[in-house]
């Protein structure tokens, strides 16, 4: 009896889901990658939108991520020029592309195209698509804390019998680290597919139960031309065709039927087991924002500090994680605060240099630059050192706000945290240089570059360190190297541990430590001779890739995983001590204040205090 009726609730729903849908026709685009060096990926979207164009039957188009190659300024306008010459209405989401380069973190891919979200309804279906990808920082695919928020919201007002199409740039797997959240939410909904693009082909998926389809590139790659998708929905299927500009459609290649799926079985979860075996380790609080964190908070006067990417700052008062005050910016906030005589600043996406009453979250003053802030000060004394997207370098008094020097010459942004050195401030910039600058004056000491002609291995998110004058720097490249702090000349270099922007410096100055990419730490001695690896642990973290530097204090080593797993190790014996498991995002640089605690950040936008017993 129980069987059939639910096979007549089954039955019930396909017949209310073709009831609810009359026949149209629209167009799938993605990764069109605008940007490309030979002018490729413009001329392949111009020749789409023109034959788009004269195709009479489109309701609309969707564009499902990786609109541009880096997410410069230059390229987002460049997309949205090209792309406001198609005649039917276009809706569009962001990718990793469009995200993880940002030089506004994502403010200007907003400005440009008005939103980086959309839901429509349309002949009885519910479109909702939203943003997706690593912001600023290295790590894997994410959506974004906001986004799961207006989600919620979204759905809460649909009917659990509205047919639903879900877009996104990434397919709703783990190739998201946070992909359950999304499959758990549209499960208990009407959904009938879920588009995506990231794998610049044409598939059909399964997403625990839910179809997928994976559009193609709109890039020609090897092939003459590139290429699009119709796609053609009646009461009873959806159907992919591939369309190669100027030429008739290729057959159908995927169709997809319109009935409530079966999402029912035992699907992966991320485990969280390791808790278990470090007991030792707990959360003395959490704090969960409403959306993505990615610095590293302050910790000054009993209270911890943070941005979050809605543009928010908060203060936790330290021992409960209880909110002190918040100040809102209007722009997104990847820069960790810092704190000197009472006062806290930090950038953020609208284009300021914030800097705020450390006990009240008054502002006192504010700082305009000319793009995004997505870098992070540095006090010392009377002086603010920090970068920002506008291509300058500044030192600010910290009193109120007026300039000392700008450095003028760079010809990217810059995103990560300055060292100061000697009589240099020393940063790198997505314009594959770290610069020397006289911190007095702003005057240029020297200029490196690892000698790569793509900004993509430019020494940028790493965080530098330095010793007995020398400047030690890992690049996306996966080498190791060394710099001499006066001259700017390289002194040696090493890739055979294969670290990757994560560095850090043990507390007696006698070596650098970094994070390789698969399981492993390793340690070289600080020398300005060449130098092999003094020792390399296994640490059994897996693959990892995110810029999450790693902090020595009190005889430990601490440091954070793309999949929100913090490790304490013992350099001395080259042995694990404990690790936590937050969540399942990236953990940021932590903010170790001493062996028993530590605030942690993640992605995802938890904020905890862990204890060590």
């Amino acid at each position: 009896m129980k069987r059939l009726f639910f096979i007549s609730m089954l039955l019930l729903g396909a017949v209310i889901t073709r009831a609810q849908i009359k026949s149209f026709r629209f167009i799938h685009i993605s990764d069109t990658h605008i940007g490309s060096p030979n002018g490729s990926a413009e001329e392949d979207l111009r020749r789409t939108i023109r034959d788009i164009n004269q195709l009479n039957d489109i309701a609309f188009v969707i564009i499902t991520g990786d609109i541009t190659e880096l997410g410069t300024d230059a390229q987002l306008a460049s997309a949205k020029q090209i792309l406001d010459s198609l005649k039917p209405k276009y809706y569009i989401i962001p990718g990793n592309h469009d995200a993880g380069w940002s030089e506004s973190g994502g403010v200007h891919y907003t400005s440009t195209f008005g939103y980086d979200k959309f839901q429509f309804d349309h002949n009885g279906i519910r479109f909702i698509g939203c943003a997706s990808g690593p912001y600023v920082r290295m790590s894997d695919g994410h959506v974004p804390r906001n986004a799961i928020v207006w989600l919620d919201s979204v759905l809460a007002k649909t009917s659990r019998n509205q047919p639903i199409i879900f877009c996104n740039h990434y397919p709703i797997d783990n190739a998201l680290d946070n992909w359950y959240e999304v499959t758990d939410r549209l499960k208990k909904y009407n959904t009938l597919m879920i588009m995506c693009g990231h794998g610049h082909n044409n598939h059909a998926l399964n997403f625990e139960g839910i179809p997928g389809v994976m559009g193609r590139s709109n890039l020609r790659a090897k092939a003459p031309l590139g290429g699009y998708n119709l796609v053609d929905v009646t009461p009873d299927s959806i159907v992919y065709t591939e369309r190669r500009p100027g030429s008739e459609p290729l057959q159908p290649w995927t169709k997809v039927m319109l009935h409530k799926p079966d999402t029912t079985g035992h699907y992966e979860r991320p485990s969280y087991a390791i808790n278990k075996e470090y007991a030792q380790v707990k959360p003395k609080w959490v704090f969960a924002s409403d959306a993505n964190v990615i610095s590293t908070p302050a910790v000054a006067n009993n209270l911890v500090i943070f941005g979050n990417q809605n543009g928010m700052v908060t203060a936790l008062v330290q021992q409960t994680g209880k909110k002190k005050w918040s100040y809102k910016t209007s722009g997104a906030i990847f820069s960790s605060p810092a704190v000197s005589a009472g006062k806290i600043v930090l950038g953020s996406g609208d284009g300021y240099v914030y800097c705020l009453n450390l006990l009240t979250g008054q502002l006192i003053w504010k700082y305009k630059t000319e793009a995004s802030v997505l870098g992070s000060p540095v006090i010392v004394k009377d002086t603010v050192f920090i970068g920002g997207s506008d291509h300058n370098f500044n030192a600010l008094n910290i009193k109120n706000g007026t300039p000392f020097w700008k450095f003028a010459g760079l010809q990217g942004p810059v995103v990560s945290t300055p060292l100061i050195y000697g009589s240099n401030v020393i940063f790198g910039a997505w314009d594959k240089n770290l610069y020397a600058v006289n911190r007095s004056n702003g005057q240029l000491a020297w200029q490196w570059n690892p000698g790569f002609s793509v900004i993509n291995f430019s020494p940028a998110a790493c965080i530098p360190v330095a010793h007995d004058s020398v400047v030690y720097v890992v690049c996306p490249n996966r080498t190791l190297y060394a710099i001499d702090a006066i001259s700017g000349n390289t002194l040696w270099k090493n890739s055979e541990t294969r670290v990757r922007e994560s560095i850090g410096m043990s507390a007696d100055g006698k070596y650098v430590y970094g994070k390789t990419m698969q399981d492993t730490i390793a340690a070289y001695a600080t020398s300005k001779t060449e130098q092999h690896p003094a020792w390399v642990m296994n640490a059994g973290f897996g693959y990892e890739h995110v810029p999450s530097m790693l902090i020595e204090k009190d005889g430990q080593v601490f440091f954070g995983t793309r999949n929100g797993v913090v490790y304490a190790i013992d350099p001395a014996k080259q042995k694990a001590i404990w690790a936590h498991k937050i969540d399942n995002s990236m953990v940021n640089t932590v903010r170790v204040l001493s062996k028993k605690e530590l605030i942690v950040s993640t992605m995802d936008g938890k904020v905890t205090l862990l204890g060590v017993q």
